[in-house]
């Protein structure tokens, strides 16, 4: 039994670039072979829409550990991932906002959604890391318990509308997966005024 191997789509459009060259400096083609040509050019041209809406369906996303349960953010909203390293406290702010930090000479406030979301608090710990999410010109440093690494999200499989997931979860909620996967959204996060914080505030 012989193996249908896959299509080389690059091959197949390379194959009639240099038949459309092979035309122009006068070459005659067949009926049979003109009639091939026409339908390796239908496949292609009906294969490149396919190919753009199959990655259109996908979200790839920063997963992390959050108080015992696994989120995620976008990987397009987030900047960067650090470690938590010299963290000044910001004076008359709300329990959830942890301080600020100087990242490559740019300071970023960094908060802690365990205590936003109301989640248990396990401590801060050398295993903690930051993700800085950012949106347009504005940046935020969210605390992780842990990075689990970058996942591909079929959009189609995201449940927005879970009963369990109430108050200041939901509002930022872009979805939840079959495995319990609670996807934020970086953008609303950084529009809510609640978290927002002056980083000119001095000590």
């Amino acid at each position: 039994m012989s193996v249908h191997e896959p299509t080389d789509w690059d091959e197949m459009r390379r194959h009639i670039e240099a038949v459309r060259a092979a035309i122009d400096q006068g070459f005659t083609l067949s009926p049979e072979e003109n009639r091939q040509i026409l339908q390796t050019r239908a496949r292609v041209l009906a294969r490149e829409p396919q190919v753009a809406e199959a990655a259109s369906a996908w979200l790839e996303a920063v997963e992390f550990e959050l108080g015992g349960e696994h989120y995620a953010l976008p990987l397009a909203q987030v900047q960067t991932v650090c470690l938590l390293k010299e963290l000044t406290p910001v004076p008359c702010c709300p329990p959830f906002v942890l301080g600020i930090m100087n990242l490559r000479g740019e300071i970023r406030t960094v908060i802690d959604l365990k205590k936003f979301f109301d989640l248990p608090d396990q401590g801060i710990t050398e295993l903690n890391k930051i993700i800085i999410i950012e949106q347009g010109d504005m940046q935020l440093g969210i605390l992780a318990d842990a990075i689990c690494g970058v996942r591909r999200i079929r959009l189609r499989d995201l449940d927005t509308a879970l009963p369990t997931l109430t108050g200041v979860r939901a509002d930022y909620l872009r979805g939840v997966t079959s495995d319990r996967l609670v996807v934020l959204d970086a953008a609303k996060i950084l529009s809510d005024n609640r978290i927002l914080v002056d980083e000119d505030v001095s000590s």
